[in-house]
């Protein structure tokens, strides 16, 4: 019989479920991903969702213009520095999305067993009995039979909140279909989702090229979203990065929403930077009881190959209400034990009424769920599908977090330039916090010399349990001496400082000596 994911150790877990959870300064070893939008982009609310444990921001432009979003961008910087809290900055694309734009200032209400017709023509206004879509080849993609999904913006699922529209009839452009279920579209914005086709539209349009060239050159953005239905789509976004300066650096996270993407999931899964399970659009693509399935698959196949996994949509009802309900808490928990790096919030902080409250309750039940990760069963997992030989750094990693793990070390230091090792380190899930301390190098394109490692940093923060700081580029990430006692101080007192490291503890070092790599265990003193 397979061992358990999780580790359950009677009575002491029985017990400690009636204790109250311990803060600290790093909420959890998952990262939150964080929308900022309507109700979370002020500085104070920013500031609050970092101290609450949010360590990527993501800007969604498939709605607002780019000065808007430049505005909440320039409030969470001011809280980066208020805070003394890092975050990465996500441009999330439209790409071939479907949406309906209702000008007028009501909501649109449909009837069970009632006629609809979606016309190209965007000169209409929208109604009960005409929905105006932007995509002109809608009826050639759908015949009679087939199923659309439409929604408003973010939409929670509820099915006063969301219509199923069954095509009835294709009529030129138009296509006619046929309500069944009532329900009440409110918002400017409708998505539209048209299950199991696929729609002729290029995954970047030319909007999301301008928002990138543009928005996206002028602040730096550390990770692109991009909707991926095969391998090409990754590779034209990295090609059209490549001419972009410094976005040449950005990493590219594959959304898989559709069955396209599904199918051709492990050669995307090669060429991205990470990957984000779009659970919204997945539900709507798979049948429900297929949904967990491919969620586990996926999570354990980027696991095994070290790259970043995010799941979405977990706490929908968080957007109106305080609390989760039981299934979203459980749900939470599951991505944890079944892998994620991240867990995004959409609407729940975008247009949610407790922005700060859902990050601080999703963090607090990652971290609990943290607790029972069946650690050993998971390197043993990770250790068989390297195989052998090992590459060099996959055998440093290893190693560096069975030791921490055996000497039960407080954290693991680790010495990078460029952010991989600390990153392979990550792979292995170790208990403990790893502090990615990047050394910046200098370097020039004969015009100018500048310095590297900031995008590395922030880079990290969506890696679970990594979590980076910039050192002082005149310290080398490699160290002819045999250790560069400066540079350590500093990332242990970082790691004091936190409360992560206390007088006794011990400590595992991973760092560059020369033409070799060393783990070595420091215990400290008073």
């Amino acid at each position: 019989m397979q061992s358990s994911p999780v580790l359950l150790e009677e009575p002491i877990r029985m017990a400690s479920i009636l204790e109250p959870s311990k803060p600290t300064f790093f909420p959890a070893m998952t990262k939150i991903v964080g929308t900022l939008g309507p109700k979370s982009r002020s500085v104070d609310i920013i500031s609050r969702c970092l101290d609450a444990g949010m360590s990527v921001a993501r800007f969604d432009f498939s709605w607002g213009d780019p000065e808007y979003h430049q505005e909440t961008l320039e409030n969470l910087r001011v809280a980066i520095k208020t805070t003394k809290k890092l975050c990465a900055v996500m441009l999330d694309t439209l790409g071939p999305e479907l949406q309906i734009e209702n000008k007028t200032d009501h909501p649109i209400t449909l009837e069970a067993d009632t006629l609809v017709v979606l016309t190209p023509d965007q000169n209409k206004e929208a109604s009960s009995n005409l929905l105006p879509v932007n995509f002109s080849g809608l009826s050639k993609a759908v015949k009679k039979g087939d199923t659309i999904f439409i929604g408003k913006y973010l939409f929670t699922g509820s099915e006063t909140a969301s219509v199923w529209l069954e095509v009835s009839e294709v009529d030129g452009v138009d296509v006619t279909c046929l309500v069944k279920n009532t329900a009440t579209l409110s918002g400017p914005l409708f998505t539209v989702h048209v299950s199991q086709i696929r729609i002729d539209l290029p995954t970047l349009t030319d909007k999301d090229k301008k928002v990138i060239s543009t928005w996206g050159v002028r602040n730096n953005i550390d990770f692109l979203s991009l909707y991926t239905r095969h391998v090409e789509d990754i590779r034209h976004a990295r090609e059209f990065l490549s001419k972009l300066g410094d976005l040449k650096q950005t990493h590219i996270y594959a959304k898989i929403e559709n069955i396209e993407g599904m199918k051709h999931f492990n050669e995307i899964l090669r060429e991205a930077d990470g990957i984000i399970l779009a659970r919204g659009n997945l539900g709507i693509e798979l049948p429900p009881e297929k949904v967990f399935l491919f969620q586990k698959a996926a999570i354990y196949k980027c696991n095994m190959v070290g790259k970043p996994v995010v799941v979405t949509r977990v706490v929908d009802s968080m957007t109106d209400n305080l609390r989760p309900t039981r299934a979203e808490a459980t749900d939470v928990a599951n991505a944890v034990l079944d892998g994620s790096d991240a867990i995004l919030l959409g609407a729940e902080t975008l247009r949610g009424q407790y922005p700060v409250e859902t990050i601080s309750t999703v963090g607090k039940i990652c971290a609990e769920a943290e607790k029972v990760h069946n650690q050993d069963l998971y390197f043993k997992r990770a250790v068989k599908y390297v195989g052998e030989p090992m590459s060099h750094l996959e055998s440093i990693a290893s190693s560096a977090v069975r030791a921490a793990i055996k000497v039960k070390a407080s954290v693991i230091i680790c010495f990078t330039s460029s952010g991989r090792a600390a990153r392979l380190i990550a792979k292995y899930r170790p208990t403990m916090p790893v502090i990615s301390v990047v050394i910046p190098q200098l370097k020039t394109n004969q015009l100018r010399w500048t310095f590297t490692g900031a995008f590395e940093a922030r880079q990290s923060l969506i890696v679970r349990g990594l979590f980076p700081m910039l050192a002082d580029p005149r310290h080398p990430a490699e160290s002819e001496s045999g250790t560069n006692e400066s540079i350590l101080k500093v990332a242990l007192d970082h790691g004091k400082a936190f409360g992560i490291i206390k007088s006794h503890d011990r400590v595992v070092v991973c760092q560059k000596v020369g033409d070799s790599s060393v783990v070595k265990i420091i215990e400290l003193e008073d």
